[in-house]
């Protein structure tokens, strides 16, 4: 049943005007019970059942109970249900109501609760009478009530007297009807009851027409509780104060709990539990450290050691050995030079390894006595020093360099290499098989490669010999070279008359010449035989040929003019006797020229040669072309010579 005209009552007062507001009855036909009731036919349900047009006892529409210092009366809404208003029809007996109506006095004193259990005093007082007299109390009444609440529950009483004159001897139940106006579905507010509460109400209870939070999540505060809690707070109302969390975060705003851990010293889901003795740091998840000077005793919150650490531990934490070239007792003592730089032992300073070169004892701060170097002091300085036994320490480095023969820097080693001398600085001859010469003297113990001199072997094979310790002699190389110091062959050619690589070969019969490359002429008196070196014929030419190598081919024919008289058999007596006193000169010239033929002979072609001839014309001799003859042997054309030609001047015929 909905009921439309409304009167407001704020905080226990009344304000008589009238509004529109479409809430639902919540009360209707649910459960209800009753203290002290007089009989069935007025039973508790009779103020739900939606009807109070008849007041009276007889009507059967109101509850009535007997007479008792206490009167109670409640109905369960079956939910926990936003409630606007409660309406109350009490008994008149269908007398008007004033202050004569005896029903007037039962009815002073009432009060109404809201409550989530059918105890009273577990809810609110919505309602409660203190001021009203027979003449004044309202009925019907409207009752604003904007609390949630699953009871509705009406109490009167009469338990503490005095009461005023005007309250009735006992207290009575006798409602007509009793109205519970609201939203009938949870979380919502306003008209038609259509609007969300806001999330984070408590139990999505808010108030009905302004939709404020009756109360918050915990971890939510504000009017619609839409404000989270900070400054390290959380749960109900945000009245817990956050345990240390991590870095100060704020704990979580509904439990409280830190959801990264807790800072140093602290420990536990809301990092309110100190570190238990010998643990430390974030979540004492850090044990102290047994280095410290009293085991596993350190501050909860920086693991500090108390007292500071053992011999060789590295203070606050006593959880790193010594480093940095240090031991002892806070790590204030140096290490003494340990192999390759190596950390000593962090408690004594011994080296465990050895000690570095020039150093030596357990903790290696000893130099090396003299005489003594490297790792440990166990090398001896070489007696090959330039002052023997004086070296580095360190590096075993001669003082003023090696001896002869020695290589620096510790003069252990001979020259080797190629090399030999003052620090190996000469480069060794070319010493049989490779070997390496005296490291002392560069001398080759067993001999030089071919082609070299010894003692050394550093200088070539000369003076026309070659080969192992130059005993081969060379051949007849061109112009008298040197052949080659190895092998002997001669690099630019043999000398005339001879041939073959290394120039010891004559040439054969018929040929002549460098390299035996030109062939004798077939005109000399005994064909193919000529000189080796000149190509001259033994015993001079057959008939027809001059010059010394036969390879010239000489005509005589007798010419006349109109004018010349003379026989050609003149000329057939003058010409061999010219030629004669010819050869005779030419053989006096090549005696005295003979030292320079080799050098002045080179490859020419035959050039063209006038002979004499007799003209018929002027009576003057004119030069003609004459043939010379060509013969190719062993690949190469003959050579002429200076003298291969001859040229008749003009003659004056007397």
């Amino acid at each position: 049943m909905t009921f439309n005209k409304v009167v407001f009552s704020i905080c226990g007062t009344l304000s008589w005007f009238s509004v529109v507001v479409p809430y639902e009855n919540l009360a209707f036909g649910k459960a209800t019970w009753q203290m002290h009731p007089f009989s069935s036919l007025w039973g508790a349900d009779k103020a739900v059942d939606g009807q109070y047009t008849d007041l009276s006892a007889g009507g059967g529409q109101c509850v009535i109970s007997r007479g008792q210092s206490t009167a109670k009366w409640g109905v369960d809404l079956r939910g926990v249900l936003s409630i606007h208003h409660i309406f109350i029809q009490y008994r008149t007996d269908n007398f008007f109501w004033n202050g004569s109506n005896p029903y007037t006095g039962r009815f002073l004193g009432y009060s109404i609760h809201i409550s989530n259990t059918s105890y009273k005093e577990d809810g609110v007082l919505c309602f409660r009478d203190t001021n009203y007299t027979r003449a004044t109390i309202p009925n019907p009444v409207n009752i604003t009530c904007p609390y949630h609440g699953r009871y509705v529950i009406y109490y009167n009483n009469r338990t503490q007297n005095p009461y005023p004159d005007e309250y009735s001897h006992d207290a009575h139940n006798e409602l007509c009807e009793l109205e519970v106006h609201g939203c009938p579905t949870p979380g919502f507010y306003g008209e038609n009851c259509s609007s969300p509460c806001p999330q984070n109400c408590q139990a999505g209870h808010c108030h009905i027409t302004e939709g404020t939070c009756l109360g918050c999540h915990p971890g939510y505060i504000g009017t619609y509780c839409n404000e989270e809690c900070t400054n390290n707070t959380y749960g109900q109302d945000c009245l817990h104060a956050c345990g240390s969390c991590t870095q100060l975060e704020q704990c979580d705003v509904l439990n409280g709990s830190c959801s990264n851990g807790c800072d140093a010293g602290f420990m536990g889901d809301k990092c309110i539990t100190v570190c238990s003795d010998s643990y430390y740091g974030p979540n004492c998840l850090e044990s102290c450290s047994k280095n410290c000077v009293y085991s596993r005793r350190c501050d909860r919150t920086t693991g500090g050691c108390y007292g500071g650490c053992q011999a060789g531990w590295k203070t606050p934490k006593c959880l790193e050995q010594c480093d940095n070239g240090t031991f002892g007792q806070y790590c204030k003592q140096a290490c003494g030079k340990c192999l390759r730089g190596e950390q000593c032992d962090h408690v004594n300073g011994t080296c465990l390894n050895g000690c570095d070169a020039g150093y030596q004892g357990l903790e290696c701060a000893e130099a090396c006595s003299d005489g003594h170097y490297g790792f440990n002091c166990l090398n001896e300085c070489s007696k090959h020093c330039l002052s023997a036994g004086k070296c580095s320490s360190k590096t075993g480095e001669c003082h003023g360099g090696c001896q002869t023969g020695w290589k620096k820097p510790t003069c252990e080693a001979k020259c080797e290499g190629g090399t030999f001398g003052q620090d190996c600085t000469e480069v060794c001859g070319n010493c049989l098989g490779g070997e390496s010469c005296h490291h002392i003297n560069g001398s080759c113990l067993n001999g030089c490669e071919s082609g070299y001199e010894r003692i050394y072997c550093t200088k070539e094979c000369s003076n026309g010999k070659f080969g192992h310790d130059c005993k081969e002699t060379c051949g007849k190389c061109l112009r008298g070279e040197q052949c080659h110091h190895i092998n002997g062959t001669c690099m630019n050619g043999c000398d005339p008359g001879h041939y073959g690589t290394f120039c010891t070969k004559d040439c054969p019969r018929g040929l002549f010449g460098n390299n035996c490359l030109d062939s004798c002429s077939v005109h000399c008196k005994v064909p193919k035989e000529c000189d080796k070196v000149t190509g001259h014929c033994f015993n001079g030419c057959q008939t027809g040929w001059g010059d010394l190598t036969c390879n010239t081919k000489v005509e005589f024919r007798y010419i006349s003019d109109t004018n010349d008289k003379m026989s050609s058999a003149f000329y057939g007596i003058l010409v061999p006797f010219i030629l004669s006193i010819l050869y005779i000169l030419w053989c006096a010239i090549r005696l005295i020229r003979n030292t320079d033929w080799n050098r002045k002979r080179k490859q020419r072609k035959q050039d063209t040669t006038c002979f004499p001839e007799i003209t018929h014309g002027d009576g003057e001799f004119c030069n003609k072309e004459k043939e010379i003859a060509e013969y190719q042997e062993l690949g190469e054309v003959s050579k002429s010579t200076d003298y291969e030609n001859l040229t008749l001047k003009k003659f004056e015929m007397f």
